[in-house]
This record gives structure tokens, C-alpha cells and sequence, in this order.
């Protein structure tokens, strides 16, 4: 029997659910893995397409974690100075073996202090707000800096958990994971990221997110 392996997701009002969903999805197919939604009481909580996510645990009720995973969306902004939840994600990295992180996720490890002297990855929007926290922006949609693991924007989660299965359970099971999600992924349109959808579609995103962070 496999030993247990704790993975904990931190979830936000206002969070973009794949981040959370997709490596959730992977990393539960890991053997012996346990999958935590963590939030700071256990009444649901809601994502930005509108429903809700239920916490399996509280801050105060969350044992060490082996993994912690922070989603991202919109909701990361106002988390960037909220106390409990950077002391939460300062408490649990000490014992942790993995800090990672889809999205702007990075950012609140980040604010956390937890990204000092790391190269992360994040979406294309915000990355070069990873600055001002002392971590390296880098512009790739899987980034591993020593036990730092971040994914680009929302779908990449997905990749991210592929990989990180891989370092957790080896590269067979990993592939075995894959083809029983059937992950076999041909987009409609060539244009996910800036540099393939244009600088127009790119202004377009941009303005949206200004509106919503005015």
C-alpha cells in the first residue's frame, strides 16, 4: 500500500476553478494521494464561473501538507495582504517536500515571501508582478526551481499536474495518467498565447483585467 500523500489546494472567493480542478484532477490518480481543499472555514466557496467549491478542511484544522498548490484568478488581489491567509501558506511551507502554484497563484507565494531568489512562472498578464516579491518571471508555461513548481494561466494546471505526477510517482504513471484522462489536446484556434493571438486580442484581455482590478 502506498504512503500517504498529502496535497493540499488553497481555494479563494473568486478563484478560477480549472486551477484548481484541473491538477486536482491528475494528482488524485496518484497512489495513496489525498486531496485537501483548504480554506480558512468550511462553507463553500465561490469560483468565478459562478459555483462553488466545498473545503474538505479550515486553516485551523489542516494537517501538514507534502504538497501545497495555490490556484489563481482574480481573487488573488485581495489575499495579497490578508495576514491569515500568508501566515497559513508560511506555517505549512516549512514542513512541506512541495510549494507550487497554477496561475497567479504565484503571486500570493510570492507575498508570502516564499518566491525570494526563485524562477516561477505565472499568467502572461501578471507575470512581471512577480518583481516586486523577488522571484524571476519566467515566461514558460511549466517553471521547476528546486522544490518550486508554478504553472502558466489556467489550462496549463493541467500540464503542471502532469509533470508533477511524474516527480511524484515516476514518468510511467504520469503517461498512464494521461491517456486515462485522455489529455490529447487540439486546440480550434492557434492563439493561447500573446504571442499568437496578436497585439489587439492581447490589449483586449488587458482592458478587461484593468476593469476589474480598478
Amino acid at each position: 500500500m502506498a504512503d500517504q500523500l498529502n496535497i493540499g489546494f488553497l481555494i479563494f472567493p473568486g478563484m478560477t476553478q480549472l486551477d484548481v480542478t484541473g491538477p486536482a484532477e491528475v494528482l488524485s490518480r496518484l497512489p495513496g494521494a489525498e486531496i485537501h481543499m483548504i480554506w480558512k472555514e468550511r462553507s463553500p466557496v465561490a469560483a468565478d464561473a459562478g459555483f462553488t467549491i466545498n473545503p474538505t478542511t479550515s486553516f485551523a484544522d489542516c494537517s501538514q501538507l507534502d504538497v501545497i498548490c495555490v490556484c489563481g484568478g482574480m481573487g488573488v488581489i485581495p489575499l495579497l495582504s490578508d495576514s491569515e491567509v500568508l501566515d497559513f501558506l508560511k506555517s505549512q511551507a516549512d514542513g512541506a517536500r512541495y510549494l507550487t502554484s497554477v496561475c497567479t497563484g504565484s503571486l500570493l507565494l510570492g507575498a508570502a515571501g516564499l518566491l525570494q531568489g526563485y524562477r516561477s512562472a505565472c499568467h502572461w498578464a501578471f507575470r512581471d508582478e512577480l518583481k516586486q516579491f523577488g522571484a524571476e518571471p519566467v515566461a514558460k508555461r511549466i517553471v521547476r526551481d528546486r522544490n518550486r513548481l508554478s504553472g502558466g494561466g489556467v489550462t496549463a494546471g493541467i500540464d503542471f499536474g502532469l509533470v508533477h505526477a511524474s516527480e511524484l510517482g515516476g514518468e510511467e504513471l504520469a503517461k498512464i495518467i494521461q491517456l486515462s484522462l485522455e489529455y490529447d489536446p487540439e486546440p480550434p484556434f492557434d492563439c493561447g498565447s500573446p504571442g499568437k493571438a496578436g497585439p489587439e486580442r492581447v490589449a483586449s484581455i488587458q482592458a478587461m483585467i484593468a476593469e476589474e482590478t480598478a
